[in-house]
């Protein structure tokens, strides 16, 4: 007869697709409440729309003092073609806020516009678990599968190519971008024993533009029982535009196979300007994969 402590780890196995070794997982498999992409896919003809509305609060205090408060939301839809490992996808924010400039004259400023748009795939080209008989979860022995692997230290690796499309006088980019630009992303992500999942990302956003930001983006999560999941991630940007170092956490509730709630802090510790928000999110997927014949 299975233990109860089989019984509960193979309900992990299936609790949050981020701990799988496919492409395609019985549950849905969000890049949300965090900010980094997934080196998996959601697998072939599965439609997912993820979005997170959020408060923003911004103060700079030294030299040119301002504040910003407003609210917005993050977006994306996702969608696996043709290939198990190829992944379309549309995402992008947009915000809208008041700036209040407090010097001898003060003023406000009401702003609101997409702070990112952008249209492009992500394909993962190497998967180091991909028919590997070895890592496969042992079904009589709870201990087994818990244990640390080495191999475990070897991450799945995807490329992401895409554009940006940037509308005139927006207030959230540099002056003079406009149109078009380029985006080129690497994603790793490493699947330990235990439920703790590490994905890297590095992008270069708005290629050959005044605003040629460079990103990584560091996510660790940890997934406790079937339906919660808690993560703590940090983002650099780096840019002659802007600068920042962002810390992110928060968690996830897998409400159905289907659909995922989420929630999460974000914040800075500097001043120029410094940074707080707050967003309730959630992800929802059409599933109509079906399994290839061997």
């Amino acid at each position: 007869m299975t233990s109860t402590k089989t019984y509960l780890f193979l309900l992990l196995c299936l609790s949050f697709s981020i701990h799988s070794f496919g492409q395609y997982t019985e549950v849905i498999n969000s890049n949300r409440p965090g900010v980094s992409r997934s080196a998996f896919s959601v697998g072939t003809n599965v439609a997912q729309f993820e979005i997170g509305p959020y408060m923003i609060k911004e103060e700079r205090t030294p030299a040119t003092r301002y504040e910003v408060s407003g609210f917005g939301a993050d977006f994306a839809v996702r969608y696996g073609l043709l290939f198990e490992e190829l992944e379309l996808n549309l995402e992008g924010t947009y915000q809208n806020d008041t700036q209040t400039y407090f010097t001898s004259l003060s003023s406000e400023q009401d702003r609101a516009n997409f702070k990112s748009l952008v249209i492009g795939a992500k394909y993962m080209f190497f998967d180091p678990n991909r028919n590997s008989e070895e890592d496969k979860p042992n079904l009589y022995s709870y201990h087994a599968n818990r244990r640390f692997k080495w191999k475990s230290l070897i991450p799945a690796i995807a490329i992401g190519a895409g554009m940006h499309y940037d509308m005139k006088d927006n207030p959230y980019t540099a002056p003079e971008i406009e149109g078009f630009s380029p985006r080129v992303m690497i994603a790793t992500q490493n699947n330990f024993a235990g439920g703790w999942v590490f994905v890297m990302n590095f992008i270069k956003e708005r290629i050959g533009t005044e605003q040629s930001d460079f990103q990584y983006i560091l996510t660790l999560t940890h997934s406790f029982n079937p339906k919660w999941v808690i993560f703590g991630e940090t983002q650099g940007i780096k840019s002659d535009f802007y600068a920042d170092n962002l810390f992110r956490f928060g968690g996830a509730y897998l409400l159905g196979k289907d659909f995922q709630l989420d929630t999460a802090v974000t914040f800075n510790t500097k001043d120029t300007p410094s940074v707080f928000s707050v967003n309730f999110g959630a992800s929802y997927r059409l599933d109509f994969h079906s399994d290839k014949e061997q």
